[in-house]
């Protein structure tokens, strides 16, 4: 009987109670000192989480039956998820599988196509005839399918959402009867079980390998305070669920490939929030939603709502709309398909973190959790099949609101240039791509509001097109906002974070111009014809301005190669009696050293993967500037560098630094944990040139820090981001100041404020994720291959730092008036203004350099990039 009732309990303390019982009885064998403790194992039946009206075919395989273990025991690894998924595609006529990417860790990342078998053979048709639908803005036929993309936990350690898509999918497998025909028969959907392979099995370790046979609710407990890194993040410790409209990961790439195929009438994004929480779910705040999504939109996720409520209410389960969360960004997976004509839904259930917790609502399991995700999966079906019609004509209707918006746009478009960079503009090309974006090649020189555009170099995206509303989103420099809080950044130009120089342009901006569709063009932009390299030459020479010019740098270190780097421009002559200009930071392969056999071969193949122009110089004497013997030509060595991690630090920009060194540059740095630092400088096997000290807190104790101190004053160089500032203000390793809480504080006057303006003013004081502009001196070495004298920079904190201005130390500062886009208060504009925004300064024989924002921000903020290359392998000069 106990069995039965611990099998049937639904609720967490009956379970436990239950277990306490069982735990009670000794099973005695022929030794009397021998007893079984019975384990408080969690989890239900399948079935326990679906509903009752629905019967299953035993055909089909349970989750517990292929597991081994109910669903909720223990916390599913992906490699299970995926085994499942591909044995239900096996047994069920409704469902069909595809592999559409794989992770960084090469993980696949799947997708289910679950339909009545009926429809299985008139797919493709389907999706022509729904597609259809949103290129011509027709209206749809009243049979028309709902397309359903039922997406679950982009956050590893919000996991609830990736176990509930267990059930989910045997339901939609298994399941007989009326409300299952009423779906499947005119319906589609695609089932996305984990956006987030990576981070969940990282979590799945964590909360199983901390899991006893007696569950343990208390918060202190270790399985509920997740090491460093978490699960949240992916492989390189991003948060993808800010990546819809970045596209830095593979993830997040072959994601959105699949919603433009699908463009689906309703997209589910299921989340987790802190244990003492209850269950969000949208509509979020109206006022803080993104302008460019229709009211419409917002309408129909209520009354979805609507659907949500009474099937909590009917549980009695706790819930809340409308507060804390908001649908601004374009970059996450609520936000994303509203400007696509979607309906994007965000759910957040309070996380038990690991398989039992206390909260302030009793105690939360994991089972718990998992219902819940099942509960608003199977209600966002209901709700949509009862407003069909209307998400039918609302879909269409959003296609020909578009139309009418680009039709009164003053803007014409946008006129992008590809400046010195081809990378860069190759690279924002090819995002433009992914979203759908379409854009024409300029083929003719034209000069528009006086800046210049080469032709085959530059690109026009017009406003009116299908993608408005995206294209408005990248391209906004909007500094004033209805509501000024946000949850998210308030900006995101593309233009800007690639820095690219473009115009916004009118109509009669265009006249006289010519220019070719990218898609008959064939879609190849700025098109390198790379140098011949010859075998006699004196020298081989390539700019440090393009984007790659490090990776390749660095592909020749590692190949042994001596290099030299310029701290001056010149010019050289090549083989064919051409001179070539070389800014300064350029690099120098001398011939005359000891190179090795191949050199020659080696700069061509590196030269083919990096696509950077490398040239063959005739002599070493230089018509203008430095000879290439000089003493301004200094050596570069192979740099050893350490990026500090572990506890502490903040692991996004962490994974940030590593994800571009890795990934953009191919140099190994050595992510070592701050508790370790000092060992791994006192290893003598490894001499490490550079450390990084990523935004973070910084612990170390007084004799630790004059170690460091001495090593940097040896003749290492030291690079701090954002808070790590801190420490080394205090330390003294840079002379500035970093402006303190106070002096925020008292750029406000609260003298007329009521108690409830609190949050408002909080949101005014907080610079969430906007862009500055910077006066930069590209003379600097922090700043060579770069070549205006500004600079955009996205700033993500209130890091304000104050110094005695030299431009022998402060190579960049904010301009007088920064703001560039996003939201910033006035008050805080007036305090950054013309304050560092780099610093560097040397330290004995050593240097230290000091950013104030983050120059890697979320993989995408290629014009910020160079800055930490240069602080690897150009801070020689620093003097």
């Amino acid at each position: 009987m106990l069995a039965n009732l611990y099998n049937t309990a639904k609720k967490t303390h009956l379970r436990r109670i239950t277990a306490l019982l069982i735990g009670s009885l000794v099973c005695m064998t022929a030794s009397a000192s021998t007893i079984t403790i019975e384990p408080d194992k969690g989890g239900m039946p399948v079935q326990a989480y679906l509903p009752k009206t629905v019967t299953y075919d035993p055909a089909i395989p349970t989750p517990e039956s292929v597991l081994g273990a109910r669903l909720g025991e223990w916390h599913v690894r992906h490699d299970q998820l995926v085994n499942y998924m591909y044995m239900l595609a096996q047994k069920s006529d409704r469902i069909t599988i595809e592999e559409t990417g794989r992770t960084h860790e090469n993980r696949p990342l799947l997708l289910l196509t679950i339909t009545a078998p009926s429809n299985r053979d008139n797919l493709d048709a389907m999706r022509d005839a729904h597609i259809k639908v949103l290129d011509k803005g027709n209206s749809p036929s009243s049979d028309a399918p709902l397309v359903f993309y039922m997406g679950y936990s982009i956050h590893g350690n919000e996991p609830s959402g990736a176990n509930a898509s267990l059930a989910l999918a045997y339901y939609l497998a298994a399941g007989q009867g009326e409300e299952i025909d009423e779906l499947l028969n005119n319906n589609i959907v695609l089932l996305d079980p984990s956006f987030n392979p990576d981070g969940l099995s990282r979590f799945a370790q964590w909360a199983n390998m901390h899991k006893g046979k007696q569950l343990v609710a208390d918060s202190n407990h270790r399985e509920h305070d997740e090491g460093w890194p978490s699960g949240r993040t992916n492989h390189y410790w991003f948060d993808l669920n800010r990546d819809w409209l970045l596209l830095a990961h593979p993830e997040s790439q072959a994601r959105i490939k699949q919603f433009h195929k699908w463009r689906p009438h309703v997209l589910t994004d299921f989340h987790e929030m802190g244990t003492d929480s209850t269950y969000f779910f949208q509509p979020g705040v109206r006022s803080r939603k993104n302008p460019l999504t229709p009211d419409e939109n917002v309408t129909l996720t209520e009354a979805i709502a609507d659907h949500h409520a009474a099937a909590f209410d009917a549980k009695g389960q706790l819930y809340f709309t409308e507060e804390a969360f908001d649908d601004f960004y374009a970059g996450k997976g609520s936000t994303y398909p509203d400007l696509h004509g979607s309906i994007g839904i965000l759910f957040e259930q309070a996380s038990s973190r690991g398989h039992l917790q206390s909260s302030i609502n009793g105690d939360l399991a994991f089972s718990d959790t998992i219902e819940n995700q099942i509960t608003t999966s199977l209600s966002t079906f209901r709700g949509a099949i009862a407003n069909k019609a209307a998400i039918l004509d609302y879909q269409a209707g959003f296609v020909n609101s578009t139309k009418a918006l680009a039709k009164d746009d003053e803007t014409f478009g946008f006129v992008v240039s590809a400046s010195n960079d081809s990378a860069r503009f190759l690279a924002f090309t090819n995002l433009l791509d992914q979203h759908g974006i379409t854009y024409d090649v300029m083929t003719k020189n034209a000069t528009i509001n006086d800046v210049s555009y080469k032709a085959n170099n530059a690109i026009f995206v017009p406003t009116a097109q299908s993608q408005y509303r995206l294209v408005k989103s990248i391209f906004s420099t909007q500094t004033s906002f209805e509501n000024n809080t946000f949850y998210d950044v308030s900006t995101w130009n593309l233009a800007l974070a690639f820095n690219l120089d473009y115009s916004p342009v009118e109509k009669s901006d265009m006249r006289g111009t010519k220019r070719t569709s990218a898609a008959q063009y064939g879609g190849i932009l700025a098109a390198l014809a790379l140098p011949e390299i010859n075998g006699d030459a004196y020298a081989y020479a390539f700019s440090w301005q393009p984007y790659f010019s490090p990776a390749l740098l660095q592909s020749l270190l590692e190949a042994g190669v001596q290099v030299r780097s310029s701290e001056k421009s010149f010019a050289a002559v090549k083989f064919d009696n051409s001179v070539v200009e070389f800014p300064a930071g350029s690099i120098v392969v001398p011939t005359g050293l000891e190179q090795p056999a191949n050199i020659a071969a080696i700069i061509e193949r590196v030269s083919q993967q990096m696509q950077v122009p490398v040239h063959s110089l005739k002599s070493g004497l230089t018509p203008t500037g430095s000879d290439l013997g000089s003493r301004s030509m200094a050596p570069i060595k192979e740099p050893r560098v350490i990026i500090v991690g572990g506890e502490g630090t903040r692991e996004y920009d962490v994974g940030e630094i590593w994800h571009y060194f890795d990934t953009k540059i191919g140099l190994s740095a050595s992510i070592v944990e701050q508790q370790n630092l000092l060992n791994a400088l006192r290893d003598n096997s490894v001499t490490y040139t550079h450390i990084i000290f990523p935004n973070g807190r910084y612990d170390f104790s007084e004799t630790q820090g004059l170690e460091l101190k001495r090593w940097v004053e040896a003749g290492g160089v030291a690079i701090g981001q954002k808070s790590a500032l801190r420490y080394f203000a205090e330390n003294n390793w840079l002379d500035i100041d970093v402006v303190n809480r106070d002096v925020v504080d008292n750029a406000y006057d609260e003298s007329s404020l009521a108690y409830g303006d609190g949050s408002t003013l909080y949101a005014k004081k907080l610079i969430a994720g906007a862009i500055y502009e910077a006066d930069i001196d590209t003379t600097h070495p922090l700043f060579y291959g770069y070549s205006n004298d500004t600079l955009p920079l996205f700033k993500t904190s209130n890091m304000i730092v104050k110094n005695e201005y030299s431009p022998f130390t402060t190579p960049a500062r904010y301009t007088k008036g920064p703001l560039m886009a996003g939201f910033s208060d006035t008050a805080m504009v007036a305090l950054l203004a013309e304050t560092p925004a780099v610093i560097a300064e040397k330290l004995g024989r050593g240097v230290v350099i000091g950013f104030t924002d983050n120059t890697q921000f979320r993989g995408y903020w290629y014009g910020t990039n160079k800055m930490l290359a240069n602080a690897i392998y150009q801070s020689h000069f620093i003097r």
